[in-house]
């Protein structure tokens, strides 16, 4: 396998030949599964600016943006300009609005997703058929999304989130090396869904795609949120004195970038831990909605899947999602790989044909 390019003698012994063809073949495997019919595209709001730079020029109009002058059709036209008026060519050279040209650029809809995996403990419970856990489901999942997309959408961007206590940004080829956290991991094993959704959003502010998606995977609700200062913490103790919390030391910051290769997304804050079974603790639950609130406000769609056979956790993503105006899905885990399949290529990109019309 090794001489055929498929393997590395490493800790991440995939190649990327070897990452694309197995992706390749689950993707195959869900869409047989699915039965659709013909590929669809994925939902977007508005059409692009028009970055795909085509060979071809036209006259720049007043107003055109000017990063994509075609500066030799430019200096050509005047000189065409000034040779069939017999006129002398000087320096500096007198430009006329009719003289600029600008390349013309194919408009495309772009659309950039954060996928945020839950990596908290829960998310390594078998499911109940015994085939496997939630989190080889998820990464399964994944993992085709990720190569439906570089096959059928290469202009789009497709960001991975794992997150317990604390999220960091994974890189894709590492979807299959991905593994929960455990109480080993000093604290990491609890879910925080404010670092997932705070470090999203700052991968997202930084992409210039016009449409922007996070799309939340877990299988249980919020146990844990960021302090930012003395009085929020003050505010939790005076409502519950044996409250704990919890900021990760050099030592364990080490241990997960030798061991897993990320870096933890954390500043000056504590993190609340606060596990309540089929209960969300209410500074837990403000906390997350404000970051979502603030996703929002950036005009970035939120949806939330609940990997988890426990419908009564259902009901505090479809709140979230409510105040979201988003969408929420409870699934069987055995099957997320096909409805997040089928979500993502149903929903067809919206061309825009004129003003008024899609």
């Amino acid at each position: 396998m090794q001489k055929l390019g498929y393997l590395k003698d490493e800790r991440k012994w995939l190649t990327k030949k070897a990452f694309f063809e197995i992706g390749q073949k689950m993707l195959e495997d869900v869409m047989k599964a699915i039965n659709e019919g013909n590929y669809g595209f994925h939902e977007s709001r508005e059409i692009g600016s028009g970055d795909t730079v085509l060979d071809t020029s036209k006259k720049l109009d007043i107003g055109d943006d000017i990063k994509h002058l075609n500066i030799p059709v430019t200096l050509l036209n005047l000189i065409q300009r000034k040779k069939s008026k017999n006129e002398p060519i000087q320096f500096p050279l007198e430009l006329r609005l009719d003289d600029f040209e600008k390349f013309e650029t194919k408009e495309e809809v772009k659309v950039a997703v954060v996928y945020c995996i839950d990596l908290s403990s829960t998310m390594k419970y078998s499911l109940s058929s015994g085939d496997g856990t939630r989190i080889e489901a998820a990464k399964k999942a994944l993992w085709a999304l990720y190569v439906l997309n570089k096959k059928f959408f290469p202009n789009d961007s497709v960001y991975i989130v794992g997150f317990g206590s604390l999220a960091s940004q994974i890189n894709p080829i590492d979807i299959p090396y991905l593994k929960t956290y455990d109480a080993n991991d000093n604290f990491l094993h609890y879910t925080n869904y404010q670092a997932a959704l705070r470090l999203a959003l700052k991968i997202l502010k930084k992409d210039g795609s016009q449409n922007k998606k996070i799309i939340l995977i877990t299988d249980g609700q919020p146990s844990a949120c960021f302090v930012d200062d003395e009085s929020q913490k003050n505010e939790i103790l005076a409502d519950k004195p044996y409250s704990h919390f919890y900021r990760p030391d050099e030592q364990t910051l080490s241990k997960i970038k030798n061991e897993r290769d990320v870096m933890l997304d954390i500043h000056n804050e504590l993190v609340y831990l606060c596990y309540r079974y089929r209960q969300v603790d209410p500074s837990v639950e403000t906390k997350t909605l404000q970051e979502a609130k603030k996703c929002k406000k950036e005009g970035i769609e939120i949806d939330t899947i609940m990997v988890s056979e426990e419908a009564e956790l259902l009901s505090y993503v479809e709140s979230l999602e409510k105040h979201l105006k988003g969408r929420a899905y409870y699934i069987n885990p055995e099957k997320i790989d096909r409805v997040l399949i089928s979500d993502f290529i149903s929903n067809k990109k919206k061309v825009l044909h004129s003003r008024n019309s899609w």
